[in-house]
């Protein structure tokens, strides 16, 4: 676990009939970073999404510095109408206590992340986007396609060849809140959010890192739009 400042990263989690996996990745979180505030943006979820989430609300009333277990914490479970994905981060971003946010899937586990290394490569950069594992039933799948982005060294503002522009990715992403509050994310694009807020912000001179320390296992889902191709 990184030793870090409680309370300092909100992150925000969105979600829709996500029940599979939305343990895990909280759980995940939780196990990664101390005491988080984990905001979910549920998009009408007709499974057992949230009350799988509301296991992991820490009790006010239980929270002294004798009786306080760790596989809870700080939860806002906030829902979104006429959902968009870049609707949601900006409504998850208004309502962020901390001064650092971590956006992440819902069908992601966060593996690994050094959030002292991170917050210093944030005075140079508006984001950090991380590896992600590809996983199909558990099991891993060759990076091709859009996969291929995820390499195994440091990139700054990253181009794709796939797509003929720059690429970054919102399954794992980690950003100071100043910066979303002043760069926000398109709420009228039905997806792919990700890359048109990183061109908007590279033309503006900004850079966007890419860093294989934050790593997660991303796992296949019916309706996940990162499995349906480079779009």
């Amino acid at each position: 676990m990184n030793n870090i400042k409680k309370s300092d990263v909100s992150v925000i989690i969105r979600t829709k009939n996500e029940e599979r996996w939305i343990g895990h990745t909280i759980q995940s979180v939780i196990d990664q970073l101390e005491k988080p505030e984990i905001i979910v943006i549920d998009n009408n979820s007709q499974d057992k999404t949230l009350d799988i989430v509301r296991h992991f609300i820490q009790e006010p009333k239980l929270s002294t510095t004798k009786n306080t277990n760790p596989n809870f914490t700080k939860i806002k479970i906030l829902k979104v109408t006429d959902y968009t994905p870049g609707k949601s981060i900006n409504y998850g971003v208004s309502k962020a206590s901390n001064d650092y946010i971590l956006i992440i899937s819902a069908h992601c586990v966060l593996n690994k992340i050094n959030m002292k290394k991170h917050k210093k490569d944030l005075n140079n950069h508006v984001a950090i986007f991380g590896n992600q594992i590809p996983k199909w039933n558990g099991k891993k799948i060759s990076k091709r396609y859009i996969w291929s982005h995820f390499v195994n060294k440091e990139v700054v503002n990253m181009y794709s060849k796939l797509e003929d522009r720059f690429f970054f990715h919102n399954a794992i992403a980690l950003y100071k809140k100043k910066i979303l509050k002043k760069e926000i994310f398109n709420p009228n694009l039905l997806g792919k959010e990700d890359r048109y807020w990183a061109n908007q912000v590279i033309k503006i001179n900004k850079s966007i890192l890419y860093d294989p320390k934050i790593e997660v296992d991303h796992h296949y889902t019916l309706n996940g739009n990162t499995w349906k191709g480079i779009g």
